[in-house]
């Protein structure tokens, strides 16, 4: 999963390398946000920012010289992980160790609704974890100077060993996850990996074996029809996104992970090879017949609870999941699950080659009255026990080493995490999501428009091509490439 920055003649070109797989972790989809650029012009001037003055004392404990009496302004995004690690884990952690400082927090589903404004009239916010489908465009806040340079940071004595340095004690790749032009400006915090989501209890009960080949994963979808229990799901109303990550997860494993790597670099004909056909007549398929009735108008919230309801068996996630659903998981449910079926006999990845990624993105604003005070958020979180304890409140492991030890994972993440250790080094990712808007737009339109049966898979490409060239052919978009 390596990924290899532009030429330093292109200047806007984006740096992201290797993160390992056994702790490769959910991709973020970073929406831009219509006319940020311009909703944010005034505060994008040559004048100082505003949070340039503000340095503490520097001590062995301040670092980073985070001013000591001044407030920090947080914002979580309210998703799958939800804010509890916040405001029970990292929030009282930095007031621990900066009693004089307020922390101010604020939560929401909508984080370009809530910051841009912010950012726009001169009062951002410190920290932010910018995430969910109304997040802000990362590379459009580099360009615009908004995100404070992480350097110091990584470079800072960690928490827990002070002749350590924050980025050692990390999972090697972290820091150039978040890289622009070899400058990190984000972290990714959490590890995720994708797959397809079963209720164990559900299958044990049943006599259910999870699927490794598509003759396999049919036959079980013929199993779970005859129960009168839908098969599989594909939530239309805002989901179409996992369905094309498992589409082209499957495409990957039948002609290899170039086949992503090429999608991402706009190469001519990406999306019309073979393999990504293939995988879109199968996935089609499924839809057409073992599909959850009406999931075309559900939200992907409403079919995981028919599926904590036993009405769906198998339904395409990330491990977030399990942590998303909680609060209507029944007893005994026992999450797990199920890399994505070969669908051919000849598929150049094995069946336990999956998708995983460093994911869940992070960011100081630079033009706050603190970003120092942010990034020592940051350094606190990026502590054992700021790892340890985010994992304990959500349940999925981050990128901080030696994090998870002594905890007992629950049945849904212990599941990933031994899928990731099956699929070796067969660790895949994709880019093109959070680097092109509109070719994100149009997958999942055309998505959409192949799971219900309105077109066929040549038609499912070729849509997505032609989106592809016009982006490709567009001086004025920034391209990026891997």
């Amino acid at each position: 999963m390596s990924v290899t920055p532009e030429s330093p003649s292109q200047p806007n070109a984006l740096s992201r390398r290797t993160v390992l797989q056994r702790a490769a972790v959910a991709g973020l989809v970073a929406t831009p946000a219509v006319g940020f650029l311009a909703a944010c012009a005034d505060s994008g001037s040559d004048e100082e920012s505003p949070g340039t003055a503000n340095t503490g004392a520097v001590s062995a404990t301040n670092p980073l010289g985070a001013p000591e009496d001044q407030p920090i302004s947080v914002v979580i995004f309210n998703g799958g992980y939800g804010d509890k690690y916040a405001t029970d884990v990292h929030e009282p952690m930095y007031k621990k160790a900066h009693p004089k400082s307020e922390v101010k927090h604020q939560s929401s589903q909508a984080i370009s609704t809530l910051v841009q404004p912010l950012i726009a009239g001169g009062n951002a916010p410190e920290f932010v974890n910018n995430s969910g489908e109304k997040s802000l465009d990362f590379g459009a806040l580099v360009a615009d100077g908004q995100l404070q340079d992480l350097t110091a940071l990584f470079d800072a004595p960690s928490v827990d060993d002070p002749s350590k340095k924050v980025k050692d004690t990390l999972v090697p790749g972290t820091v150039d996850t978040g890289s622009f032009n070899g400058k990190p400006y984000v972290l990714y915090y959490v590890s995720t990996v994708f797959g397809i989501w079963y209720s164990g209890k559900l299958f044990t009960d049943n006599g259910w074996a999870p699927a490794k080949t598509w003759s396999e994963f049919t036959a079980l979808c013929d199993k779970i029809k005859a129960k009168g229990i839908a098969p599989y799901a594909y939530a239309g109303a805002n989901a179409a996104y996992y369905q094309w990550n498992i589409i082209l997860t499957s495409a990957a494993k039948i002609g290899g992970a170039d086949i992503l790597k090429n999608i991402d670099n706009l190469e001519d004909g990406a999306w019309k090879v073979d393999a990504v056909k293939q995988a879109a007549e199968a996935w089609a398929e499924i839809g057409a017949k073992y599909n959850l009735q009406g999931a075309e108008g559900l939200k992907h919230t409403d079919v995981q609870l028919k599926q904590n309801q036993y009405q769906l068996a198998m339904y395409p996630s990330g491990d977030w999941i399990e942590n998303e659903q909680k609060k209507d998981t029944p007893e005994g449910f026992k999450y797990q699950m199920l890399t994505t079926p070969s669908i051919t006999g000849s598929d150049k990845l094995k069946s336990t080659a999956l998708r995983a990624t460093a994911g869940e993105g992070y960011m100081v604003l630079a033009k706050s009255k603190n970003p120092k005070g942010g990034m020592e958020y940051m350094r606190q979180m990026l502590s054992k026990a700021g790892g340890k304890g985010f994992t304990e409140v959500v349940k999925a492991p981050t990128v901080v080493l030696g994090s998870t030890e002594g905890l007992t994972f629950t049945p849904g993440t212990q599941s990933s995490q031994d899928a990731l250790k099956a699929a070796g080094s067969e660790v895949f990712n994709l880019f093109f999501d959070g680097w092109y808007k509109d070719l994100d737009k149009e997958a999942r339109t055309a998505t959409n428009e192949l799971m219900f049966g309105r077109i066929k898979a040549d038609a499912f490409v070729e849509r997505i091509q032609k989106k592809a060239d016009e982006i490709k052919k567009d001086s004025s978009i920034t391209k990026f490439k891997r």
